[in-house]
C-alpha cells in the first residue's frame, strides 16, 4: 500500500469561510469531488465551483435546525472506511458509500460565545457535535484521509497539493492528524470549563488516577499528584509520599539525572529543594561521608539520592540520621534489612529517567509552560589570567551542576568534587556569596584551592575579589554581562582561573 494518497473527493463544512476561497480553487483545479452543507455549500456555488450537496449522500436533509446533518453512515462511512481492506470497500459499494479522501471542518466559536454572551440558549447551540465527529474521524483513518481542522492550515493545505499534485504523504496526513486531536481535546476544555468554572486543571485531566494527597504545601492547603510514580519508582518501605516528599524527590532525581557514570559514585542530599550536600567518590560509603560533611545540620529530614547500589556500610552509616526519603537505583538485601528498620522511611528504588519536556508553574490567572534546562554548559571559554587545571577543572564541572540545581541568586563552592559551601535564594549575588562562604568556614572547610560556580554573570568583581580573599582559585560563570571585563580583569591580574559557559542556569 502507497503511503502518499492522491485526493479524489473532498467534504468541506466550515464555520469560518475567510481563506477558504484559494484552497477551494485548488482542489477544483486537482478535478477533486467536492461534497458540502448549509453555508459552505452556498459559499462554493457562489464561486462558480461544483459542489455535491451532503443530502446527495445522506438521502437526508439538514433536520432539528442544523443540529443534524453529517451525523449519517454515508458520511462517517466514507471517512472511516479502510482502503486496504476488502470486507470494508465490498460494504462502501453495497451502500453506495463514495470514499471520502479530504475532510475540512472546523468547530462551532463555543469559547467567542461564552465571551460574548451570557445567554445559555446560544451558547448551548455552539457545541459542535457532528464537527469533533468528523474531525476525529478523519483524524483516525489518517492512513488514507486528510484532515483540517483549523482555517490557519487553509493556504498550507492548497501550497501543498499545488507542489505535489494533489497527493499527501502518510507523514502529512499524520501531522494534520496530531494538530486535529488538539483542537478537539481543546474544544472539549473549554466546554467542560463553561460548565465547572471553579475547575482550572482541565489540562491535567487527560492524566489517569490523579492522587488525593493528606495536604498540600501546608495543612490548611488541598494537593493532588497527577501522574504516575509506578513508571519511575518501586517503593520499597515507608509512608505514602506527601506534597513536600514530591517536590525533594523531584529535585533529587533531577539532579542526579546531570551526573554520568563516569563521575563515579555521587550521593546527594536534597532539603527544601535545594542541594545542600553533595559529593562524587569512588565509594558509594565515602559519597555519603563527604556530602553529609557538607552540611550536616541542614542534612537532618532531607531526601536522599545516589546513583549507585546502596551497600550496608553505607546504610548503617545513613541509618544513624533522621531522613524522608533515599532514592537509589538498588539496595542490597542487607542493606534493605538495615534500612527498613523505620517503617516510615520511604525508599524508593529507581526504575527509569525522569522525563519532563515541559515545565508548569501556576502564575496570576494562567500557567507558564517551558523546556526543561538541559545540559551544563555550552562551551567552555577560559577566559581567566591562567588556564584552570585539571583538578580545577574536574571541580569546576561538577560545581557548575550543582549551582544548577540550587535556588537565585546561587552560588556553589566545591572542593574534591564536594560541596563545602553554598548561597541560594539570595536577592543579590554577592550575599549568597557571603553566606557560601560562612557555610564553608562554620563547617571548617579550608578554601584554599576551592572551586566558585555562579548560576549567573558577575554584575561587578566583588564576588571573584571576596572569593579571591577566601582562597578559591577558579570561578565558572555563563558570562555575557555588560561588565565581564570588571572579573575577567581581575583574574587576570591575580592568575586565577574564569571559565564562560555560555549558558545560564537560573532557578527561581
Amino acid at each position: 500500500m502507497s503511503m502518499t494518497k492522491k485526493i479524489q473527493s473532498a467534504l468541506i463544512s466550515v464555520f469560518y469561510k475567510d481563506g477558504l476561497e484559494p484552497l477551494v480553487k485548488v482542489l477544483h483545479q486537482q478535478g477533486i469531488t467536492i461534497y458540502s452543507t448549509g453555508g459552505t455549500q452556498s459559499f462554493i456555488e457562489k464561486l462558480g465551483i461544483p459542489v455535491v450537496p451532503v443530502e446527495q449522500l445522506t438521502t437526508y436533509p439538514s433536520i432539528l435546525g442544523g443540529r443534524v446533518k453529517t451525523l449519517h453512515p454515508s458520511v462517517f462511512g466514507g471517512i472511516l472506511g479502510r482502503r486496504e481492506l476488502e470486507l470494508d470497500l465490498q460494504e462502501m459499494k453495497q451502500y453506495n458509500i463514495p470514499e471520502i479522501d479530504l475532510v475540512i471542518v472546523d468547530l462551532y466559536p463555543f469559547e467567542e460565545t461564552v465571551a460574548s454572551t451570557n445567554e445559555e440558549k446560544l451558547i448551548i447551540e455552539k457545541i459542535d457535535i457532528g464537527g469533533p465527529s468528523m474531525i476525529r474521524a478523519a483524524a483516525k483513518n489518517h492512513s488514507h484521509v486528510v484532515v483540517l481542522a483549523a482555517k490557519n492550515d487553509y493556504q498550507v493545505l492548497a501550497d501543498m497539493l499545488t507542489a505535489q499534485n494533489g497527493t499527501t504523504t502518510l507523514e502529512q496526513r499524520r501531522a494534520f492528524a496530531s494538530k486535529a486531536f488538539q483542537i478537539v481535546a481543546h474544544y472539549d476544555v473549554a466546554i467542560a470549563k463553561y460548565f465547572s468554572p471553579e475547575g482550572d486543571l482541565y489540562f491535567l485531566e487527560s492524566i489517569p488516577n490523579p492522587k488525593t494527597m493528606r495536604y498540600g504545601e501546608n495543612p490548611h492547603q488541598t494537593g493532588v499528584f497527577y501522574g504516575d510514580l509506578n513508571q519511575l519508582f518501586d517503593q520499597l518501605n515507608g509512608k505514602e509520599l506527601s506534597y513536600n516528599n514530591l517536590v525533594d524527590v523531584d529535585a533529587a532525581v533531577q539532579l542526579i539525572n546531570d551526573f554520568s557514570e563516569e563521575t563515579g559514585a555521587v550521593f546527594g542530599i536534597i532539603k527544601h529543594t535545594n542541594v545542600c550536600g553533595i559529593a562524587s567518590r569512588d565509594t558509594v560509603k565515602a559519597a555519603w561521608d563527604a556530602a553529609l560533611a557538607g552540611d550536616p545540620e541542614s542534612a537532618f529530614g532531607g531526601v536522599l539520592v545516589c546513583n549507585k547500589t546502596i551497600d550496608k556500610a553505607t546504610a548503617d552509616a545513613i541509618n544513624e540520621i533522621f531522613f524522608e526519603v533515599l532514592i537509589a537505583p538498588a539496595f542490597a538485601d542487607d542493606a534493605l534489612a538495615v534500612l527498613k528498620s523505620k517503617k516510615n522511611r520511604i525508599l524508593l528504588q529507581q526504575k527509569t529517567t525522569a522525563s519532563r519536556p515541559n515545565q508548569y508553574k501556576s502564575v496570576l490567572n494562567g500557567v507558564l509552560a517551558q523546556g526543561e534546562d538541559k545540559g551544563n554548559y555550552l562551551e567552555w571559554k577560559e577566559a581567566g589570567g591562567r588556564e584552570s587545571n585539571t583538578a580545577e577543572r574536574t571541580d569546576l564541572v561538577f560545581a557548575n551542576i550543582v549551582c544548577k540545581h540550587l535556588k537565585s541568586n546561587a552560588i556553589a563552592l566545591v572542593k574534591n568534587k564536594q560541596l563545602i559551601g553554598k548561597g541560594c535564594g539570595q536577592t543579590s549575588r554577592v550575599d549568597a556569596l557571603r553566606h557560601a562562604l560562612e557555610k564553608a568556614r562554620q563547617f571548617e572547610f579550608d578554601l584554599n584551592g576551592a572551586v566558585l560556580a555562579s548560576d549567573a554573570f558577575f554584575p561587578f568583581n566583588d564576588c571573584v575579589q571576596l572569593g579571591h580573599a577566601a582562597g578559591i582559585t577558579a570561578f565558572i560563570q555563563p558570562g555575557g554581562s555588560v561588565r565581564d571585563k570588571d572579573s575577567i580583569e581581575y583574574c587576570q591580574q591575580h592568575q586565577l582561573a574564569m571559565v564562560m559557559t555560555g549558558i545560564r542556569h537560573f532557578k527561581h
